[in-house]
């Protein structure tokens, strides 16, 4: 798998993944059994999934990466130590 998701990105991913389960679970009351507030709380696995392995299916299919690039001063240090 490509690392695509950059570190502000994760961070996004974790927060509305957050989100999903406080709301599923208690806004939308799947701790007492409603469907749809579990549902919502277990979408929340695919925030945390991308996030945790850096990896978004969608973004490799249409090209993105927020990982960054590296400065041509940074890639120039990284071949004088290596």
């Amino acid at each position: 798998m490509k690392i695509n998701v950059g570190p502000i990105d994760r961070i996004v991913r974790y927060t509305i993944a957050a989100a999903l389960i406080i709301v599923g679970l208690f806004v939308l009351d799947g701790i007492h059994g409603e469907t749809v507030g579990i549902v919502v709380a277990v979408l929340s696995l695919l925030p945390i999934t991308t996030a945790t392995t850096r990896s978004c299916p969608a973004y490799s299919i249409l090209g993105i990466s927020t990982c960054g690039q590296k400065t041509p001063n940074a890639q120039t240090q990284d071949a004088k130590k290596g």
